[in-house]
């Protein structure tokens, strides 16, 4: 089993669905209205949980009505909490919008994730310890370097999922030995992403590709009914993280799957699937052709 170290954000998810998103100045009626633990950290950790490996949490909550619950729902999906801290003031918000086509826009409020400032010697220990230190960009980037310099100097491997993307020194891509990211992101770090060994690129419903030190390995996606799209690049590189053990292809194949089940269900950590569905749609889409129009391998979900 892999053992997985997470340092990344926690938020509540208020999330909105309307027809389709209103116009700047525009007042439209929503036809849903839901509140759902988040956050590209701790989406990561179940993720990687819910795929089998065992996962630590490093975050903060804050002291607001949203802390107690965030920390359950870690504590609810077996994920660790002893570098979860509880920081004065509001937890991490992010207010999604979802339209009838599946497509999210997000507005992150980082609250107890800005303040997340420096890391304790329990979070150290967990990263000393860990497999994998999965990291993201919703908090401090001093923070996630780090951890990153830690990890590097226990033998832990850095995967950076570097999103929301902005600059980073090249010091940290130094010290970066797995990257995720999504087509947009690939285009803007094209210069940073050529140190990285292993580059993970995600494309929606088309799949993935992997670029590696010696191969690159393609995924052509899995076909599925789209309900809502928030999260699924989560699932994907949490799942990735607790299958890298079995090596690139194979964790490639398990992430997809994994984002692409993401997708079937409304909000980010209800949807995340567990290791028992992954498995048998991986099963399933051995043994048949991708589509020959749209190139993506295709299998009834229930």
């Amino acid at each position: 089993m892999a053992r997985i170290a997470v340092v990344g954000s926690i938020n509540m998810d208020l999330v909105t669905r309307t027809p389709r998103p209103p116009l700047p100045g525009e007042t439209i009626l929503g036809i849903s209205f839901d509140m759902l633990p988040g956050g590209k950290g701790a989406n990561q950790a179940i993720a990687a949980r819910r795929s089998g490996a065992q996962v630590d949490f490093i975050g903060a909550t804050g002291t607001d009505v949203f802390g107690t619950e965030l920390r359950k729902v870690l504590e609810d999906n077996e994920v660790g909490t002893a570098g979860l801290r509880t920081s004065d003031g509001s937890s991490g918000v992010a207010c999604i919008v979802v339209d009838d086509s599946g497509e999210n826009s997000i507005i992150v409020v980082g609250g107890s994730n800005t303040r997340l400032t420096a890391l304790t010697d329990t979070d150290r220990d967990i990263i000393a310890e860990a497999d994998i230190l999965l990291c993201q960009l919703e908090i401090p980037v001093d923070t996630v370097a780090e951890a990153a310099r830690h990890a590097r100097a226990h033998d832990t491997l850095v995967l950076l999922n570097p999103s929301p993307a902005q600059p980073l020194s090249p010091q940290l891509w130094e010290l970066v030995d797995i990257a995720v990211v999504n087509e947009g992101e690939a285009e803007r770090l094209s210069a940073e992403l050529e140190g990285v060994d292993h580059v993970l690129t995600t494309r929606g419903g088309a799949g993935a590709t992997y670029r590696g030190p010696r191969d690159s390995v393609t995924h052509p996606g899995v076909a599925v009914e789209v309900v809502d799209t928030t999260g699924a690049g989560d699932a994907f590189t949490g799942a990735l993280a607790a299958r890298w053990d079995e090596g690139p292809e194979a964790a490639l194949a398990w992430a997809c799957t994994a984002g692409a089940l993401a997708v079937t269900t409304l909000g980010a950590i209800a949807a995340i699937p567990v290791a028992s569905e992954i498995q048998r749609i991986v099963h399933l889409l051995r043994r048949q052709p991708p589509d020959p129009l749209t190139g993506q391998l295709s299998v009834r979900h229930t």
